[in-house]
């Protein structure tokens, strides 16, 4: 039986290669607006971080959102972004270790 293929993407901010899963998603909506997707599906340009608040302020500090989104994220949009993250950190991290503990068995 062939082995499935784990889809793989870059952090904007580290530049380290994760599963698309164990990131989380930065998504420019076509109507420019700028959200988390912790479901991958919503339409739009996407950027990946780490679920680390270190590489979110790496991003923040080398503006690697605004390249990989191709728009300019105001200040505001980072500060939302920022209280986003914070709220959703935990979840992320929660739904990893379910993650690893169904693979497990």
């Amino acid at each position: 039986m062939k082995a499935k293929k784990i889809p793989m993407r870059k952090c904007v901010a580290c530049q380290q290669m994760m599963p698309k899963k164990s990131l989380i998603r930065v998504v420019r909506s076509p109507e420019g607006e700028v959200s988390i997707d912790l479901t991958g599906k919503k339409s739009g340009r996407g950027a990946y971080l780490c679920g680390q608040v270190a590489c979110f302020k790496l991003a923040h500090k080398n503006r690697a959102l605004d390249r990989a989104l191709k728009a300019t994220v105001g200040a505001e949009v980072y500060e939302q972004l920022a209280h986003d993250f914070l709220a959703i950190e935990d979840e992320f991290h929660l739904s990893q270790e379910r993650e690893e503990e169904d693979s497990d068995e």
